[in-house]
């Protein structure tokens, strides 16, 4: 082999080596290069229109749908709102899109101010109040792209959300409170939302209210008919159920207690009539400010609850407890005219003094005769002892009446404790 022929072989290998070189530095630098938004447009970006939903073979596009709670509070019945903490996540397909060229893995995190630029479902929650979007110590939100040009959208939210509440039970009731997100401009023949197929809810089992329990949670489809088409839409259903513990030691207890003691009343005797006043009218104010209190937490609603049916009940029996003893003090009363004064006896005379001896003498002698021939008592002798006064009639009268009130009122009383509790024991 010539020198020559070795050194334009060497140049050769030179120039490929460099070319190869080249190659390896260029792919270094896109590897390097940050990934910019133009890069996932088409290459004629005016083919994509955010606003139009991508839909594939004129199919409405899906977008799925995720919620995990992570927790349930601020329950407020007399506003009937309830707050939650969530994340929420949005997962649909975008096809017109394009993957970055130096994408390996399953997905890559984009930027997601990317999302003002693209196209994205347009759901909000239908029965909120207030949304607060979580930012310590960053922005709690990402946006993932799959290989499959799939985009996953998830954020962590505080809601304070409506809850339409019925109270004609209460407080043995049971709430159903939702959770609704719905399409605001797309109807079903562009976008459908669906729950996600593997898990479409995950909610904290963790989760404790004061006064409520989490008995269970579904999810279900809230799609509705309005005068501008057909919008889906997607809720989720707590059942929360009231814990009566609370009631029952504030509320039940302290009321029957109440109750039974205005019935004391009816071991004072009638004449004092101030203790028996002073305790009916007690019984009563205290039993009004019971049943205040019950109601503060509630809204003023129009229909009749069961706790206010108890209630009113048991303010019935501490008013008629009152008013026996408004009877009885008219039984009393009608008799408490004073007795006639006995007209004193007059004074014998002196002249007939030695007669009327005699005749006692001799009255003596016949009854005792008589005793000694008929064996019977001296007592039986005398007659039938006088009755009694109409004063003491009366009081015999009103003391039947208390004797009566004794029995009468407890057995009533526990007659309406069992029927309530028999009605409601489904509830408890």
């Amino acid at each position: 082999m010539s020198m020559d022929e070795t050194h334009g072989g060497s140049m050769v290998s030179a120039i490929l080596s460099s070319i190869v070189l080249l190659l390896l530095l260029g792919r270094t630098a896109d590897a390097q290069r940050s990934l910019e938004f133009f890069d996932l447009l088409p290459e004629d970006p005016k083919l994509y229109d955010k606003m139009r939903p991508p839909k594939k073979d004129g199919q409405a596009t899906i977008v799925y749908f995720h919620v995990t709670v992570m927790g349930l509070d601020s329950i407020d019945e007399n506003s009937m709102t309830y707050a939650a903490d969530i994340f929420f996540a949005q997962t649909w397909k975008d096809n017109r899109l394009r993957l970055p060229e130096n994408m390996t893995s399953e997905y890559r995190l984009l930027e997601v101010d990317w999302l003002k630029n693209m196209w994205r479902p347009d759901s909000f929650f239908k029965n909120a109040k207030s949304v607060t979007f979580q930012t310590m110590t960053i922005p709690n939100h990402y946006l993932w792209l799959y290989k499959d040009k799939t985009i996953l959208y998830m954020v962590k939210l505080t809601l304070k959300l409506s809850c339409a509440m019925n109270f004609l039970i209460y407080p043995h009731d049971t709430q159903e409170c939702k959770l609704q997100m719905e399409s605001l401009s797309h109807t079903t023949d562009e976008m459908i939302f669906q729950w996600d197929p593997d898990v479409p809810l995950v909610v904290d089992e963790n989760i404790e209210l004061p006064q409520l329990q989490l008995v269970k949670n579904y999810t279900a489809d809230c799609t509705q008919v309005y005068s501008t088409g057909n919008f889906t839409c997607l809720e989720v259903v707590f059942v929360l159920k009231r814990r009566l513990g609370y009631y029952l030691f504030h509320t039940y207890v302290p009321t029957c207690l109440i109750v039974i003691m205005s019935w004391v009343s009816f071991w004072i005797k009638p004449e004092a009539a101030p203790a028996r006043v002073t305790l009916g009218v007690t019984s009563l104010l205290t039993l009004s400010t019971q049943h205040a209190k019950s109601q503060a937490s509630l809204p003023p609603v129009s229909y009749l609850k069961a706790v206010d049916a108890f209630m009113s009940v048991c303010t019935v029996f501490v008013f008629m407890a009152l008013m026996e003893y408004c009877l009885v003090n008219i039984v009393l009363g009608d008799s408490d005219t004073p007795p006639k004064p006995a007209s004193p006896p007059q004074p014998p005379s002196s002249s007939g003094t030695d007669a009327a001896k005699l005749d006692k003498i001799f009255d003596i002698a016949t009854k005792e005769n008589t005793i000694l021939l008929s064996g019977r008592s001296q007592k039986s002798t005398t007659g039938p002892p006088p009755g009694p006064t109409p004063a003491q009639r009366a009081r015999m009268r009103a003391l039947n009446i208390d004797r009566v009130s004794r029995v009468f009122f407890p057995f009533l009383f526990a007659v309406l404790n069992v029927t309530y509790w028999i009605m409601f024991a489904e509830y408890i």
